[in-house]
């Protein structure tokens, strides 16, 4: 490495640490989305305030609300008189559950079948999806242990059987904790949005105070110039993503099960398109404003169209083809399997080729048009 260019690479890492404000951007800001994203963006549903109008008050009654009582999903915080009374506490928000059962419920019983009525809160889809289906599945494991015990009663419990035993597994996520999805899914975005922006902007400033035109007339060529610029974000960027893996495990538990050289030299890769995405809009924005405007505008896509957050199966035909477009889809799987499944190079080779062709020629485009601009 020649003297000119550690002289550009020394320079901008005194600018950055000098600029508290991108300081606090590049290190405090993907603290605070951690904690953030780790315990607020969650789609687990636990503890659904539920009402509960018994009418029958039975020891029938009494098992039913025990079996609900004891999974997690619900919490019987209200025991009501009437409907008006549930219907009040659903409407103000109180409850999102309710659970009404019949005064002859023990009798239905007894003659082989009873209903019982549960209402959900459907405004918030997300909550009302996953209690339906908890309060179904606790139903019917409800409905099976009471079928067992009749026919036990009998004396023909050992025939009963169901036709269909299905015994589930899951791999890689038992708990099906969100923050194993969230987190890995993090560092792309952090990458995305903070390490482009502050590219875009630090060349920028260069050209509003001046001294990028006192640059341009030392012998530093422009190759130097642009790897000089880029290369310090570069190592705060992997910085960033080591911080996330860092307090990602240790605090939130999620999982490094793959190789983590392997993890960071394709964090390095994905940086090739971030940073030609910052480099980029430094050469079409005259302010420092518009290239935060410009690299923000890349940011949406990313966050809406990549799986991020929303899973791509679930999307238009057309928005699943627009996303190949967009580096953080490969990113987002190679990541995700990176540390939940622990793959090796071989299950995500598809993902890493592509990734690196969008890196490559996004560089490759930003950095002549940076050096058209120079000339």
């Amino acid at each position: 490495m020649n003297s000119r260019l550690i002289s550009i690479i020394r320079k901008e890492f005194i600018q950055i640490f000098r600029d508290k404000r991108t300081l606090a951007l590049i290190l405090v800001i993907p603290l605070l989305e951690l904690f953030l994203l780790g315990y607020a963006a969650t789609n687990d549903v636990r503890n659904v305030p539920m009402a509960v109008f018994d009418q029958s008050r039975g020891p029938e009654a009494r098992a039913l609300l025990d079996a609900y009582r004891a999974a997690d999903y619900f919490k019987l915080n209200y025991f009501v008189n009437s409907n008006a009374e549930m219907q009040a506490l659903i409407q103000n928000g109180s409850a999102k559950a309710g659970l009404i059962i019949p005064p002859d419920y023990a009798a239905q019983l007894n003659k082989g079948s009873a209903q019982v009525a549960f209402i959900l809160d459907g405004s918030d889809p997300t909550v009302a999806t996953t209690a339906l289906s908890a309060a179904q599945l606790i139903g019917q494991d409800h409905a099976t242990g009471l079928m067992v015990s009749k026919f036990s009663r009998a004396g023909q419990g050992s025939s009963v059987h169901p036709p269909v035993e299905v015994r589930t597994t899951v791999w890689y996520n038992p708990d099906m904790n969100s923050s194993y999805f969230m987190i890995p899914g993090l560092i792309g975005l952090i990458l995305t949005a903070i390490i482009g922006i502050v590219t875009a902007t630090s060349v920028v400033r260069e050209r509003e105070r001046g001294t990028i035109e006192q640059l341009i007339v030392t012998p530093i060529r422009a190759w130097e110039l642009v790897v000089g610029k880029i290369l310090p974000y570069t190592v705060l960027g992997l910085l960033d993503a080591m911080v996330i893996v860092g307090v990602g495990h240790w605090w939130f538990g999620v999982p490094v099960n793959g190789s983590l050289g392997l993890i960071f030299i394709l964090t390095s890769v994905y940086l090739l398109s971030t940073l030609g995405i910052g480099l980029f809009a430094s050469t079409v924005a005259n302010t420092q404003q518009e290239a935060m405007l410009t690299v923000f505008m890349t940011i949406l896509p990313s966050i809406f169209i990549s799986g991020f957050i929303y899973p791509l199966a679930a999307m238009p035909v057309v928005l699943q083809w627009i996303s190949y477009l967009i580096p953080l889809r490969y990113f987002l799987t190679i990541i995700r399997a990176l540390m939940v499944k622990g793959v090796g190079l071989e299950s995500i080779l598809p993902d890493v080729i592509a990734m690196s062709i969008f890196g490559v020629v996004i560089m490759g485009a930003a950095a002549l048009r940076f050096r058209k601009r120079l000339d």
